[in-house]
């Protein structure tokens, strides 16, 4: 685990800490895009979810639970409790992520067609203990991206028209850095921070597909399809 980074994964949330602000990049539906906050949330919703204020409910959770600064707040229908946690370390430089896989919705990005938005997503947070430039964060964002959809392939999950699922409808990425230690100019999957990072996420997502082939009905296991048709607005 990388100093001073708190990570709880419980029922209602995936919470990531920091004692001083952490520099983030990243797609969530909170804080996203550049910033720095010092709170990670990953926020449990039901299947039923009907997204109406989500970033409001987000801020309410976060009020509840004592985060009353910037954030970056994310959902999903996945078990947060469940999350997966995964660290690598090398050349000075260390890399914990934190995976929640739900696979309902499941897409083939380009291939597969609209549909409306469902509660489940697959949200990655990765925090680097390291200094990055605004472009390796991007880079970072795509490695994670890459890694994510190697180990959907690899595991074999498809959609209901049998195409290989790279994702699904909502998938988030947090990249988020302490800004200390070594600085990186590049995190793609050959870059020393970026092979950590590839490496960690794959790690993340087969442990939490080899889980879900213990899913409960109703809950798609690794090789079965998975459907849009049924997606709830």
């Amino acid at each position: 685990m990388i100093p001073g980074i708190e990570i709880e994964t419980g029922a209602d949330a995936v919470w990531v800490r920091s004692p001083a602000p952490l520099r983030v990049l990243s797609s969530a539906l909170v804080g996203g895009g550049l910033g720095a906050a010092r709170h990670i949330l990953n926020l449990h919703v039901p299947k039923g979810y009907d997204c109406v204020r989500p970033a409001d409910d987000l801020v309410e959770f976060a009020r509840r639970a004592g985060v009353h600064e910037p954030f970056v707040g994310l959902m999903t229908a996945a078990r947060t409790h469940e999350a997966v946690t995964l660290s690598e370390v090398g050349d000075g430089i260390g890399v914990t992520v934190v995976a929640t896989v739900g696979l309902g919705g499941a897409v083939a990005a380009g291939l597969s067609g609209l549909a409306r938005w469902r509660a489940s997503t697959i949200n990655l947070i990765a925090v680097l203990d390291a200094r990055l430039e605004p472009a390796a964060a991007a880079n970072g964002i795509a490695t994670v991206t890459e890694a994510k959809v190697g180990a959907l392939l690899q595991a074999g999950i498809r959609t209901t028209d049998g195409l290989p699922a790279t994702g699904t409808l909502t998938d988030a990425v947090v990249i988020a850095w302490t800004n200390r230690g070594t600085a990186l100019a590049y995190l793609g999957p050959a870059a020393a921070g970026g092979w950590l990072l590839a490496r960690a996420v794959r790690r993340a997502m087969a442990t939490a597909l080899a889980r879900r082939r213990g899913s409960e009905p109703g809950e798609m296991a690794p090789g079965a399809e998975t459907g849009l048709a049924d997606a709830a607005p």
